[in-house]
């Protein structure tokens, strides 16, 4: 029957990619998202190994229910893929506390439920392994993006350390920091925008907005190759703890190593 695999945000967008792609590979898939018609309408619902659950991730009691499901009826989650997410676009001024405490709210503390309802699982068999879906905004920053990237940073310093509490019990984890992905993160559908209006940065939005609009659709980052990439690591006895995917996502992590360097060195 191959691993068990529980992916979140499975829809549309990486998280479907992710679910064809260990189907491809002979694996049982428990995708989920909001409405379960769409990861069959999107994944392939004929498919005898593919099981769709509906969940929003930010209702801790239905990450419970849907784990113990699918514990229940597989004997197992081998692979949880923590995908689900949005994007909060925008200059932090515009946006207002309800935005950004939502988009905590989904990015982090949903990851977190599905996370809380799954590791009891794995710890119990001694084995497993988290993929938890961050960005190379978990890593750099940068205007436009700083609502977003906060609670990428925050999913970061999370797992970062909550990897190193479950490694001896045998759980593993694999961070993945994607540039920018063919999908539709960028459109209505997965990104929202600042609601408050502050002419200091009207022209200054205007052209990041310009600029979301001309690389929606356009990105440079093949979600198809990402996800075959993480099921091939998956199989793996040996993950690494973090895959920085794409040129792109990969020249701006090295930049950002590069200045921390030089701030370092600056402070002795």
């Amino acid at each position: 029957m191959g691993k068990i695999w529980l992916v979140t945000g499975a829809s549309r967008g990486l998280g479907c990619e992710i679910t064809r792609a260990a189907l491809d590979a002979g694996e049982t898939v428990v995708a989920t998202a909001r409405v379960p018609k769409a990861v069959r309408d999107a994944c392939g619902g004929d498919h005898d190994r593919l099981h769709a659950l509906g969940l929003d991730i930010t209702d801790a009691d239905a990450a419970n229910a849907v784990a113990a499901e699918t514990a229940g009826r597989f004997g197992a989650i081998d692979v949880l893929v923590n995908n689900a997410g949005y994007a909060e676009l925008g200059f932090f001024e515009t946006f207002t506390d309800a935005a950004v405490r939502r988009q905590f709210e989904v990015n982090l503390f949903g990851t977190m439920n599905v996370a809380r309802a799954v590791a009891p699982h794995m710890r119990a068999r001694r084995s497993g392994l988290i993929v938890t879906i961050s960005s190379v905004s978990g890593l750099v920053s940068n205007g436009g993006g700083a609502v977003y990237a906060a609670s990428k940073f925050a999913v970061e310093g999370w797992m970062e350390g909550f990897a190193q509490e479950l490694a001896p019990l045998g759980v593993r984890s694999l961070l993945v920091e994607p540039g920018m992905l063919r999908t539709d993160f960028m459109d209505s559908k997965s990104a929202r925008f600042g609601s408050i209006d502050i002419p200091d940065y009207a022209e200054a939005v205007a052209q990041y907005r310009a600029f979301v609009d001309g690389a929606n659709g356009n990105q440079p980052g093949d979600p198809k190759r990402l996800a075959a990439r993480i099921v091939a690591l998956a199989s793996q006895a040996e993950a690494p703890s973090r895959l920085v995917f794409g040129d792109d996502a990969r020249q701006w992590a090295g930049a950002k190593l590069d200045q921390l360097r030089q701030d370092i060195a600056r402070s002795a």
